[in-house]
């Protein structure tokens, strides 16, 4: 089963290129994020005339996620257990985004999550950020303490770069989010709880991200923040990966580049 994790930075923008993408990599599933529409505006015609089946929770311009898949679709859930919501008045109702959507495609439990942010560190939305990604965990842990063999993959824009060579310059991003400290133990905590980087063994030293501004995809200046988290059942499995850079590199592309990999499932 081939699986890929895109951020396409709006699908009706991309869709043409999301439509390339599939048939030109033959993917079996693709989890996306930042679509950027509401469920009626999401071009589902586009997919399942290809014979893709589409689960796509979206409530506005911002965010929204989507898993695209032609080996079945089953189970969807538009949130997880505990996920917080944000509303940056503290007073207002905290109402759950279009950040997570789950679903069982041929056996693999597949998320689709774009993690929030984060902003900056004095923002609320950082402490949500760290809220959002606890809360993530403790559902890990619940699914895989209930079925330790399930086949499990969280793919997704996680915002934060992990490690020191996840970034093109540490110094540049001094003082900002992504490589803080609670951000990465956040992001270690995920691990923790029986996941493994299943990408990144097949893509060493590569970015998933290059910032429009300055230029950045053409000096290589940028960074590892997509990754497909596998539990130790489909890590087992994998096979191969790679990160589509090339189609961050042509015109009109998105900001992020496809995440894939390979499981023998």
């Amino acid at each position: 089963m081939r699986i890929a994790s895109w951020n396409v930075n709006s699908a009706r923008t991309r869709v043409d290129r999301m439509v390339d993408f599939l048939t030109r990599h033959d993917i079996d599933v693709l989890a996306v994020q930042e679509t950027k529409c509401t469920d009626e505006q999401f071009p589902f015609h586009r997919f399942t005339e290809l014979g893709y089946k589409v689960a796509h929770f979206g409530l506005s311009q911002w965010n929204g996620v989507a898993i695209i898949s032609r080996v079945g679709l089953d189970d969807v859930a538009t949130h997880f257990p505990g996920q917080p919501g944000f509303d940056k008045n503290p007073d207002a109702e905290q109402t759950v985004e279009a950040r997570a959507i789950g679903a069982t495609c041929g056996g693999v439990r597949v998320w689709s999550l774009y993690v929030p942010n984060g902003r900056e560190i004095a923002d609320p939305h950082y402490d949500y950020k760290l809220r959002w990604l606890f809360a993530l965990g403790i559902h890990v842990s619940d699914t895989l303490r209930a079925e330790p063999g399930k086949k499990l993959v969280l793919c997704g824009d996680y915002n934060i770069a992990p490690h020191d060579e996840d970034v093109w310059d540490l110094s540049f991003f001094e003082g900002k989010t992504h490589i803080t400290e609670p951000e990465r133990a956040s992001f270690e905590a995920l691990l923790e709880q029986g996941l493994t980087e299943a990408s990144r063994r097949f893509t060493e030293g590569q970015f998933t991200y290059w910032d429009y501004k300055g230029m950045r995809f053409q000096k290589g200046q940028g960074m590892r923040i997509d990754f497909q988290l596998a539990s130790d059942a489909l890590n087992a499995t994998a096979t191969d990966g790679f990160i589509d850079v090339e189609e961050r590199s042509t015109k009109g592309a998105s900001d992020h580049a496809p995440v894939v990999v390979d499981y023998d499932v």
